[in-house]
């Protein structure tokens, strides 16, 4: 009788990991098929700047992308903040321009979206050298943590929107590194395709990050911002806020990176302008 339930139990368990893709697929599809909430459109209009350059496909395809993001994940308000509509509305929309490539996924570690009204202070503990180590307060506008959360400032989001081609925002930052951490690294290697993408994508990036950092320590001008040179995990997070903000300066000058990003996101945002 217990080896018959042990094997139900196995039979059962199998089962539902088959199926349970299958449902979520179907649940988020009805979900993204909604009609799309007047209020939220009003709001993505005024806050996103490019969404009016989007095609009415694109449109519609980051509509759905938002339904099934609002109902999956939750968001928190910190120092007294009161999370409205408006907040989660403009943080989902532009996270979920970095769903348009249509993977499936909808940044699954994540749960939770923590939003401070502005800057906040963490502390953190540094090794100053091999005995001494320091806490220090530091403060912060955005980080993505590799368990389950996001944490932003609101005051920062909504600078980064309605600054759009400055290269700059935190939301397309933090949520890079969502993309990042899926796989329980952040390496600045998001999962990707095929084992072939793998090795274009090492040897672009490579390339491209050892640039940034040559020109940096050169004191050259540069499309990318010179964070991007920290560690390669913070290049492709500098990189994706690039891509999407200043398209076409990153075209013509490292038109290869342009491309492996073209790629991986499917869209062209030198298009949306």
């Amino acid at each position: 009788m217990e080896i018959l339930i042990i094997l139900l139990t196995i039979v059962l368990i199998v089962t539902w990991i088959f199926i349970s893709p299958i449902l979520t697929k179907q649940r988020r599809k009805r979900i993204q098929n909604r009609p799309f909430p007047p209020l939220w459109n009003a709001i993505i209009e005024n806050n996103l700047p490019i969404y009016h350059h989007l095609s009415p496909s694109e449109r519609r395809r980051l509509q759905g992308h938002i339904q099934v993001f609002l109902k999956e994940k939750q968001f928190i308000g910190c120092q007294g903040l009161q999370v409205r509509e408006e907040i989660k509305v403009t943080i989902a929309a532009v996270a979920c321009l970095l769903l348009l490539n249509e993977r499936g996924k909808y940044f699954p570690k994540l749960r939770s979206i923590l939003v401070y009204p502005g800057t906040y202070f963490v502390n953190e503990t540094i090794a100053t050298s091999y005995y001494v180590v320091e806490e220090r307060r530091t403060a912060r506008l955005g980080e993505s943590w590799t368990r389950d959360q996001v944490v932003l400032s609101w005051e920062q989001v909504e600078q980064d929107t309605h600054n759009w081609h400055d290269g700059h925002n935190v939301v397309l930052h933090e949520f890079a590194h969502q993309l990042d951490q899926e796989d329980g690294k952040a390496e600045g290697v998001p999962i990707l395709n095929s084992n072939s993408d793998y090795q274009i994508w090492a040897q672009v990036m490579a390339a491209e990050y050892q640039q940034l950092c040559r020109d940096v320590e050169r004191q050259r001008k540069t499309v990318i911002d010179s964070y991007g040179t920290t560690n390669p995990a913070e290049f492709f997070a500098v990189a994706t806020e690039t891509f999407f903000e200043k398209p076409q300066q990153l075209l013509k000058k490292h038109r290869d990176l342009y491309e492996l990003l073209r790629s991986y996101y499917q869209v062209e945002p030198g298009k949306w302008v």
